[in-house]
Formats: structure tokens, C-alpha cells, sequence
């Protein structure tokens, strides 16, 4: 390859207007808030949130290029507070604004991101951020208040597809002049693969046809199994911490707690492909029997501490069966969030009534001072009462009554609901004796 062609395929083939354009048509439409944007030449600071390969920083270029302003970029990742003011410094000299994109801008810290400010507020500089990271989280509300959030999708199969067939028949940028062919099989495999990323499908191809590539150039066919090559590892989305770990997180645990065994079973190994620490998903397993679970069936949460076991003593692969094994028994279990909704319901009384005192017949009394004080006085020792249960009994602070806990019908909570009933007609029946 020569000239133009020493740079990356997924670069040479860079969208240079709307039209060219693929994917984000909720954005891009007619009618919608970019086109109309573009198309007026008028444009305002954002925030592109979207995944990797869906056409943020060249949305930003085409953007730009619309309103006629200069454009400049900087990159969370290398530069910081001292390039800024280089930017506004050039916007000032040339008395113009300035388009800023600015790639992975939640790198950026809460004082680098305060920089910006005072300059989107006089329309020195438009800012365009480009972020993988939600930006409720990554950036801080001063500049979410001056920024519209625009969210980018990951590009569909039909839309991979045609900008790989464009880069297969463009004879200036792509690789029209060199007779690349791409099976059926090929093109399906590289689509799924490139999972929703632009980039990715266009350095896979060519990729593939590098390592497909005869003596003199021509005739290239590029298979399944060359694709497959050019991939040579998981091609599948995954940020360790991110915003997609914390989706297919949240997915494994609802697909548990609507009781989907095969569901649970996709997303743990979604998390476990992507490289999420085994540990973490074990820790969230064990959470899961007690919020989910509870004591509709309390086997749950042994099983979970003995999956998490299992898997520190044989590590990986062997240990992820015992987390799969716990995921398909938490998914089938009897469900019931009892507890933890009592639990919750109880911290905020806490909270609310703050240090209440401890009734003096439910004080400990290991001196004779305390003894003195009369702490223990009037206690009833449920073990000597019938049944082994005081009725009547009561052990919040005085003046403070409260039923937090109420079982579901359902597994090992149906009995429970059924004894903590008998034992509630007992406590009626003793107010009545004592009326």
C-alpha cells in the first residue's frame, strides 16, 4: 500500500459529511436535534455519550465543519488544564469561537473540567465532549447545566454491513481497487464480532485481508475462518467498571430475581467473557440470596458462600461451574425481599428517632451498680414461659412500635408467616388478660 492508503482503513474511510454518515438516525433524522443543528450552522455545547466506534469524534468534525467555526481537539487522556488555555488563547487572537472537542472528557477532573466554564459562557468556545462514561456520573453539574447530552447507539448489523460494503467498493479510500471479496459467511462473522462498533468491523476487515494477501495483490477472498483469525480474541463489548459492567451486572441480577435460569446463565457468562473478576460476581451471588431470596428459601444463602468457596479454592475455569451452579439455584428458588425491606424500613427509623433508649427490663446487668439501677428488673426469660414465648412482651424503646417484617407466602416464608401469626394472637390474647 501507498500514499493515502498507509493509513488505517477505519480512517481513510471516515465519514466527511452528513450524508456519508451511518447510524444515529434518532440524532441525525430530519428533523431531529444535530440535523437541525448542522443544517442552521448553529451549535451549542454537548455532550456525545455513546460506545466505543459509533462516530463520535467524527460527528464532531462534520459538526463543525457545518457552522464554519475553527476546530480544535484535545484528549482527556494527554493533555489537561494548560492546553486549554492554549485553546483560548487562539480563539481570542483570532477573535472567533471556537468548536473544542474534547475525546474521553470524564478523564478530565472536577478542576480541569471547571476551565471550561467561563468560556462556554461567553461563547469563546463551543464545547463538544466525546465520553464511554455516563456522564451523571463522569462530569460534574456545572458543565452537564451548559451541555446538552446527546446519547449515541452502538451501530446495528444492517448498519456494519454497509459501511463495510462501502469500504469494500470504494476505489479512492477503501479497497475497491484491490479486488477484495467477502464471503456471506465472512460478513456475518466480521458483523458479529465487531459487536456494534464501526471501528472495529473496519480494522477487523482489514486485518483480514493482511493476512489474506497473495503475492501480487489481487483477488483477495477472505472467509469466515480468516476472519476469525483477524479477531483472535473476545471482540465482545466490556468495560471493567464502566457503564456496560454495571448494565450486564444489573442484567444477571434481575434475570435472577425474575426467576430466568438461562437468562442468569447468558449474563454470567457475558461478565465472566469479558474479564470481570469471578470474586465479584461470587460477593454479588451472595447478595443476591438475602435481598432476592431471603428466607423463603435460606439454603440459597449457604449455596452462595459455597459457590464463592468453591471458586477461591479451584479458581478459574473450574471454580465459574459453582457460580453457574448457585446462579441457576438462586434463579429457581422461592423469592421473597421480606427481609430486606424490614431491614431497610428499620435503619430509617433509627435514623429518624435517633439514640431512643433501651428499656431498663431489656439492659444488661453484670454489676451491682447496674443491678442497682434496676437494669434487668421484670425481664421475662422466654424459655420459661409456655411455648418459650413471653407474650405480651415488649422490646422496642418505649414508645416505639413498628412490624418490619412481613414474610411473603411463598417457600420457608409461609411457615414463618404462619408462626409469627399464631404468636401474634398470643400477645392478643394476653392484653385481654390484662384488661
Amino acid at each position: 500500500m501507498t500514499g493515502h492508503a498507509t493509513h488505517p482503513l477505519a480512517d481513510r474511510m471516515r465519514p466527511r459529511s452528513l450524508d456519508e454518515f451511518v447510524g444515529q438516525t434518532h440524532l441525525l433524522g430530519d428533523g431531529r436535534p444535530l440535523h437541525a443543528a448542522a443544517r442552521s450552522g448553529r451549535l451549542s455545547s454537548m455532550i456525545l455519550w455513546g460506545p466505543p466506534g459509533t462516530g463520535k469524534t467524527t460527528l464532531a468534525r462534520i459538526l463543525a465543519r457545518h457552522t464554519g467555526l475553527a476546530f480544535d481537539t484535545l484528549s482527556a487522556v494527554t493533555d489537561g488544564v494548560r492546553e486549554v488555555r492554549r485553546v483560548v488563547e487562539e480563539a481570542r487572537d483570532r477573535e472567533a469561537a471556537t468548536v473544542l472537542f474534547v475525546d474521553e472528557v470524564h478523564r478530565f477532573n472536577k478542576a480541569q473540567q471547571d476551565a471550561f466554564l467561563p468560556h462556554l459562557e461567553t461563547g469563546l468556545l463551543v464545547l463538544i465532549g466525546a465520553t464511554t462514561e455516563n456522564p451523571a456520573f463522569a462530569l460534574n453539574n456545572a458543565l452537564l447545566s451548559r451541555a446538552r447530552v446527546h446519547v449515541l447507539k452502538a451501530l446495528s448489523p444492517e448498519e456494519l454491513r454497509s459501511i463495510v460494503e462501502s469500504a469494500l467498493a470504494d476505489t479512492e479510500r477503501g479497497l475497491g481497487g484491490r479486488g477484495v471479496a467477502l464471503e456471506e459467511d465472512a460478513m456475518n462473522t466480521l458483523v458479529d464480532a465487531a459487536d456494534g462498533d464501526g471501528r472495529r468491523a473496519l480494522n477487523l476487515l482489514e486485518t483480514a485481508v493482511l493476512l489474506a494477501d497473495d503475492a501480487d495483490g489481487d483477488g483477495i477472498r477472505i472467509d469466515a475462518a480468516r476472519v476469525i483469525q483477524a479477531a483472535s480474541a473476545s471482540m465482545r463489548r466490556f468495560d471493567r467498571g464502566g457503564d456496560i459492567f454495571y448494565d450486564l451486572t444489573s442484567a444477571l441480577h434481575k434475570s435472577i430475581r425474575g426467576s430466568d435460569p438461562d437468562a442468569a446463565l447468558y449474563w454470567l457468562a457475558r461478565l465472566l467473557d469479558g474479564g470481570c473478576d469471578p470474586n465479584y460476581i461470587s460477593r454479588r451471588l451472595v447478595r443476591i440470596a438475602s435481598e432476592d431470596v431471603g428466607n423463603a428459601d435460606p439454603r440459597a444463602l449457604t449455596l452462595a458462600v459455597s459457590a464463592a468457596e468453591a471458586y477461591q479454592r479451584l479458581g478459574t475455569p473450574e471454580g465459574e461451574l459453582a457460580l453457574a451452579q448457585a446462579a441457576v439455584y438462586l434463579a429457581v428458588a422461592a423469592k421473597s425481599n421480606a427481609v430486606y425491606r424490614a431491614f431497610n424500613a428499620a435503619r430509617a427509623d433509627m435514623e429518624r428517632l435517633g439514640s431512643a433508649e433501651v428499656p431498663p427490663y431489656l439492659r444488661n446487668a453484670p454489676t451491682k451498680l447496674a443491678a442497682g439501677l434496676g437494669h434487668g428488673r421484670g425481664y421475662r426469660y422466654a424459655h420459661d414461659e409456655p411455648e418459650g414465648y413471653a407474650a405480651g412482651e415488649h422490646y422496642f424503646p418505649d414508645g416505639v412500635s413498628r412490624r418490619y417484617y412481613e414474610p411473603v407466602e411463598r417457600g420457608m416464608e409461609a411457615k414463618i408467616r404462619e408462626k409469627l401469626r399464631h404468636l401474634r394472637e398470643l400477645d392478643g390474647q394476653s392484653t385481654e388478660r390484662r384488661r
